[in-house]
């Protein structure tokens, strides 16, 4: 009798691309009406081309404006829509949204976020841990729902590296280490034994250090 084989589901992770608040030197969080600049739209329709051939059969998005019009375009080429999920919004940063980050990062909390979020909570806002534990939750759901399928998903550099640094089993205070680049893709497969990380925070270049 052959062995009964178990599903398995990709899971692409894809960082919204560039807009005009990553070089802001300010936190933008949650704010409203932040779209992708004229760079942010090429990047994505680059990582489009490249995952043309995938055959992706959902793809999923934050609300945020930036996340969403990013998803629009990679899932064009596959005809889909965008489905959005509340959960894998951006962190609710508080009184910090908006804020310049040279201010913060002055503060003591900024420290603390960078050594041990899992203490950190935002003031007026989320606490880190909540955060990365409704990205899992999320992306646990989503792959419920698609068994044997290739699934996108659209989301913040935070959650990414908070499910990354959960599904590598790293302790949450570790995932500050990881670098999530702007429409960058990091692919997860989920198998009968686990999950397997495939690759991190490939965005097609090689830039040298500098």
């Amino acid at each position: 009798m052959p062995e009964k084989r178990h599903p398995s589901t990709l899971v692409l992770l894809v960082r919204h691309g560039e807009n005009d608040w990553v070089k802001s030197n300010r936190l933008a969080g949650r704010t409203p009406g932040v779209h992708l600049n004229d760079k942010g739209r090429a990047q994505s329709r680059r990582l489009a081309a490249r995952l043309a051939s995938w055959p992706i059969a959902a793809v999923y998005s934050s609300p945020m404006e930036r996340c969403h019009e990013t998803a629009v375009i990679l899932a064009k080429p596959h005809g889909l829509s965008v489905q959005t999920r509340e959960a894998l919004l951006e962190a609710d940063y508080g009184d910090w949204q908006g804020q310049e980050i040279d201010k913060l990062l002055k503060t003591d909390l900024w420290k603390v976020i960078q050594a041990a979020p899992s203490f950190a909570r935002f003031p007026g806002g989320e606490r880190m841990f909540a955060m990365q534990f409704r990205m899992v939750e999320a992306l646990h759901d989503i792959v419920d729902a698609h068994p044997d399928q290739v699934v996108l998903v659209c989301s913040h550099a935070d959650l990414i590296k908070a499910a990354l640094a959960h599904f590598a089993g790293a302790h949450f205070d570790m995932f500050q280490r990881l670098q999530i680049d702007p429409a960058s893709l990091s692919i997860i497969k989920f198998g009968h034994y686990g999950p397997r990380i495939l690759r991190i925070n490939d965005t097609g270049d090689l830039p040298p250090p500098g």
